[in-house]
């Protein structure tokens, strides 16, 4: 696939022809340097004669998220070269991503190869500064920082590159302008996160790139291309979305979200002059650097408390106001009641979650089929439904698991799930296995255990199922009942994918609306149906509409105080901020004893889809 746009006019009392860029939206094979070199090998050939510049994202070679494993999938810039072989005829030059084995450390790197007569010939290698160690990011573990920026020349012009944080940073991208560059060239594994609705339908951090690249581009007068993985790797989603900005800031090329794709743009240099004629600041910026070196320099030798050498001590600190850690004032939270701070774009969380099933089923995992099991409710409806749309109906099983005690009206809509989605249905009843266990060795069984061993003995056969089928069981628990521990361990948790466990339960009731799931399986009150009558809120002790915006915001640090000042219920706080606290063993894997510097997922640290 790839996609076209139209650019700048052509000067025509230009010297030289327009730079023909083209982003390559890439899915890397996880950690498989061959068959990912094999792949690119063949785009260039593709290419050829079509293109100047070839760019694949961050980590194109192997994929982002290694942990220990950056070891095993780096390479030397020699080993890289002699292992891309002859460049085709008329081949564009490579830019291209991937982790770097130095001398003696590892780094996050991107080359620039020109291709010559009969050979590869590397003309700049940029080794990244910012390593992200935050959120989902451990970067500055596993690989060492560059240390330097600069632009170089190619036989197309100046151009600079950085990857991913670094043009989060204004820093790096004044200096590549004031270095000469022309053109920044931007390789980024940026995860889709934060799916609220905005106007260009994408997910937050694609919308925070669309503001970056023109802020760069008009400030320097200069062009910025971000080139953007693709793919799921272990549950993290990169969207795609790549873009060319021309040095007025506008978009002249975007590619796909999700898909692979080559998105290409000419890049005119008389754009770029225009640009600076009418809006010179990249020469104002030149003229005052003098000036604000000195301030740099000033501020560069701050100490851990704000202050220079050359500063006196302030006679009082506590004259300052507390800027940073002042208290949660009801001010500072007066949104905190707007259901809006929920609200998600169901189109675009539909396609992710549909993307994100056919790549970790079929492409990572190997598979092309899933069990689900089918409860009546509207986790597993929303499930199946988005595993028909990922894998197609023929490809899904869904299994209805009842107990004798369960409600007559989860049979009910058990069934007509399965009827309108058309899968391979199947019923296997776990009362007589159950029972006999109950009968022969735990008469007093309590409702709570009994629950448990339903909901474990349900996990166990579709398990089963899925090895007889040939399939990958789908998990169905949501983001509420995982932060709440309202789950049996090893149970409802023990799918090894899961499309559902990053919404809270009042967005899946959103989304199953908008996939068309009907209306009394989304109406009726939510329960486990482990004990007879028993709902969600009976047994959690307050209502999901009460408890998804509580936890919301406590997950994004606020405090349970600031929660009750702003009107929130001081009883649901606490009961939220008490499960929450108190169920993190139920989110991880078994504890086990530390005994060696070898230790599995504290030393050794390997991605799942490693």
């Amino acid at each position: 696939m790839s996609t076209d746009t139209a650019v700048l006019p052509m000067n025509q009392d230009q010297t030289y022809p327009p730079l023909r860029v083209g982003l390559a939206q890439f899915k890397p094979a996880k950690a498989d340097l061959i068959r990912n070199l094999d792949r690119i090998k063949g785009i260039l050939k593709q290419e050829s004669n079509g293109l100047d510049v070839l760019v694949f994202p961050e980590t194109t070679l192997s994929g982002y998220f290694l942990e220990g494993g950056v070891a095993e999938a780096s390479v030397t810039i020699e080993g890289l070269t002699d292992s891309l072989g002859e460049p085709p005829q008329n081949a564009p030059d490579l830019v291209l991503g991937f982790y770097e084995r130095g001398r003696r450390n590892f780094y996050n790197s991107v080359a620039y190869i020109e291709a010559g007569e009969g050979e590869w010939c590397v003309r700049h290698v940029h080794r990244k500064i910012f390593l992200p160690t935050y959120g989902v990011f451990d970067e500055a573990r596993f690989v060492e920082p560059g240390k330097d920026v600069r632009a170089f020349d190619t036989r197309f012009g100046r151009i600079g590159m950085l990857i991913c944080e670094e043009a989060w940073h204004s820093l790096p991208a004044m200096i590549l302008a004031l270095d000469g560059a022309e053109v920044i060239l931007v390789m980024s594994a940026s995860p889709a996160r934060d799916f609220a609705p905005s106007p260009g339908g994408l997910p937050s951090n694609l919308d925070r790139w669309d503001r970056i690249a023109p802020v760069i581009a008009m400030e320097h007068g200069i062009f910025v291309a971000v080139a953007q993985l693709a793919g799921s790797e272990g549950g993290k989603l990169f969207p795609g979305g790549s873009i060319v900005v021309g040095p007025d800031g506008s978009v002249l090329a975007r590619g796909p979200l999700m898909d692979e794709a080559i998105t290409r743009a000419s890049l005119e240099a008389s754009a770029i002059n225009r640009v600076r004629i009418s809006s010179p600041l990249l020469s104002n910026l030149k003229q005052a650097l003098p000036h604000l070196q000195v301030s740099l320099d000033r501020v560069s030798r701050r100490d851990a408390y704000g202050k220079t050498p050359e500063e006196p001590e302030a006679d009082n600190d506590d004259t300052w106001p507390n800027l940073m850690g002042g208290g949660d004032t009801p001010s500072d939270h007066e949104g905190l009641h707007d259901p809006s701070a929920l609200e998600i774009d169901h189109d675009l969380v539909e396609r992710t979650l549909v993307e994100f099933i056919r790549d970790e089923v079929q492409r990572r995992r190997g598979f092309n089929k899933v069990v689900v099991g089918v409860s009546g409710g509207v986790d597993s409806a929303v499930s199946l439904f988005l595993a028909c749309k990922a894998l197609g109906k023929e490809n899904v099983h869904g299994f209805r698991l009842p107990y004798r005690e369960s409600s007559k009206e989860s049979l009910e809509h058990g069934q007509l799930l399965l009827e309108a989605t058309g899968v391979h249905a199947h019923t296997i009843d776990i009362s007589d296995p159950l029972d006999r266990y109950v009968e022969k060795y735990e008469e007093d069984l309590s409702p709570l255990r009994k629950g448990n061993l339903m909901a474990r003995l349900r996990a166990i056969i579709l398990f089963d199922q899925s090895a007889k089928l040939d399939a990958l069981p789908l998990g169905t628990g949501n983001k509420s009942e995982r932060l709440l521990g309202y789950f049996t361990w090893h149970a409802d948790d023990s799918p090894p994918i899961n499309p559902l466990g990053d919404l809270f339960k009042t967005q899946v009731w959103g989304l199953a609306r908008h996939l068309g799931i009907p209306d009394v399986i989304i109406d009726k009150p939510a329960t486990a149906d482990l004990v007879q009558g028993v709902t969600d809120e009976d047994e959690i002790g307050v209502s999901y509409q009460e408890a998804d915006p509580i936890l919301h915001w406590l997950l994004h640090e606020y405090r349970p105080e600031a929660l009750v000042r702003m009107g929130f219920s001081k009883g649901a706080v606490d009961l939220v901020q008490r499960r929450l606290q108190s169920t993190h063993w139920k989110r991880e894997l078994p504890t086990v004893a530390v005994l060696s510097s070898s230790a599995i997922g504290e030393f050794y640290l390997r991605p799942v889809d490693f």
